[in-house]
């Protein structure tokens, strides 16, 4: 493709995402990306990159281009937005000489600029991204009605804490402790494909690679030594401390990351029981754990968090893991769509669901065992607030420290007490958090 039929892809997908999100916000732009892919074939690796490379700037710095355009008297659309971005993206931004030789209206490249465009170019040109007149969700880039929320979390460290979560996030592995002895194994297998690799500052089972390459095409991938998984979301799985021979209840299991993280803990030994509502999610964990070489899990697809199945196992697990579906702000550094995809409105909705599942999943865990609530969440609406509420219903279940490993990660939360919380600007991982919950009844009491 040319530079110019990159740019072109990059405004049509921009259309399409916004047509579908205004039918329903939670199409995920990687889902679409794929979807556009597959039609066009003959669009080959290092143009995804690229066009993908543009396309989540725009996303990152949504509030900011819009801004931009506000200034210039323009109303944003897909293409205003991405002749804006063409000024701002990349080491060395475009000309404007470059983008109107670009912009020619030849077959495959955008059409030439109109009036209105011209005069946002040339208003926009020689201007810097970031300007100190710009209102705090313009520069930090999210929508307006997040900003109290935001300034609870973080406080004082709101502008680094957005900054960390605008960047690009590295690319983490976890180590398959099933096919590798320890990180150090991992990293010589990756070597041997020309992949270089670290140990995670905090994650004893993680690998970061020094450079963001397709961590899917490796020997050692193809030999389930890892799986992709973001440091942060390895630590929490860790909280998860099941022995062989334990039951686990993996109760939102998704594709299946954190069950399989809790399956080499264990050693194979014992049963994991991954549940999720999403049948097509579940529908990719067989292969995923097969490669990894995990054979002691059984899924099962639930009708909802109430589901009848659930009866024949309540009072049974060690073990259970509510890995609750939230807002995933936490992951705005992978998935910057997010942030303009959520309305308050979702979020009321996400919080009553989060209650639903976490007094469900409660009934499961047995006498002295223990329920760990996770959400990729920033927010102390899907955080905090479910938990305190569901310990106000269930006076059986503590809170207990999550151990001195994470002893640097500890938030101590009025009115609930030790937690972890992870953040980017803090940690250099997803913003992740998480309470460990042990059920303190006899077992004569149930």
């Amino acid at each position: 493709m040319t530079p110019a039929a990159r740019i072109q892809a990059v405004i049509e997908l921009m259309d399409h995402m916004q047509s579908i999100w205004r039918a329903d916000r939670r199409a995920p732009v990687d889902a679409l990306m794929a979807q556009y892919f597959k039609a066009r074939r003959y669009i080959g690796s290092k143009d995804r990159g690229a066009i993908s490379d543009l396309l989540y700037f725009t996303l990152r710095y949504g509030a900011t281009l819009e801004w931009h355009l506000e200034q210039c008297g323009k109303a944003a659309n897909p293409r205003r937005v991405v002749l804006a971005a063409l000024l701002f993206h990349g080491e060395k931004p475009l000309t404007r000489a470059q983008i109107l030789a670009l912009f020619d209206g030849s077959q495959y490249a955008p059409a030439s600029l109109n009036e209105a465009e011209l005069a946002i170019l040339d208003k926009l040109d020689g201007k810097e991204l970031l300007d100190a007149s710009m209102p705090l969700p313009a520069r930090l880039n999210f929508p307006d009605w997040m900003e109290s929320r935001l300034r609870e979390r973080f406080g004082e460290a709101l502008e680094p804490a957005m900054q960390a979560l605008n960047a690009q996030a590295p690319i983490d592995l976890r180590v398959n402790l099933l096919k590798c002895r320890d990180v150090g194994d991992l990293i010589l297998a990756l070597d041997a494909d020309g992949y270089f690799g670290a140990p995670t500052p905090h994650s004893p089972i993680g690998v970061r690679l020094q450079k963001r390459l397709p961590a899917f095409n490796t020997q050692a991938f193809r030999d389930g030594k890892y799986e992709m998984q973001d440091e942060g979301s390895q630590i929490v799985a860790q909280l998860v401390a099941a022995k062989p021979g334990q039951k686990v209840v993996d109760f939102c299991a998704g594709a299946g990351g954190k069950t399989l993280a809790i399956a080499a803990t264990m050693q194979n030994k014992g049963r994991i029981l991954a549940l999720d509502v999403s049948e097509r999610r579940l529908n990719e964990m067989p292969k995923r754990l097969a490669r990894a070489g995990v054979h002691n899990v059984q899924t099962h697809v639930l009708r909802d968090e109430r589901d009848p199945f659930l009866k024949r196992h309540i009072g049974s697990a060690d073990w259970v893991v509510v890995d609750a579906p939230c807002s995933g702000s936490g992951t705005w550094r992978r998935n910057p769509d997010l942030k303009w995809r959520m309305s308050e409105q979702d979020l009321s909705e996400i919080k009553v669901l989060q209650q639903n599942i976490l007094t469900s999943a409660a009934r499961l865990v047995k006498p002295g065992g223990t329920l760990v609530y996770i959400t990729c969440s920033i927010f102390r609406d899907e955080n905090v607030e479910p938990v305190v509420q569901f310990l106000g219903n269930n006076s059986i279940f503590r809170v207990e420290h999550p151990g001195k490993l994470w002893d640097k990660h500890v938030r101590y939360e009025e009115g609930l007490g030790p937690t972890l919380a992870l953040s980017p600007h803090q940690d250099g991982t997803d913003g992740f958090f998480a309470v460990v919950l042990t059920n303190h009844a006899t077992a004569s009491a149930v």
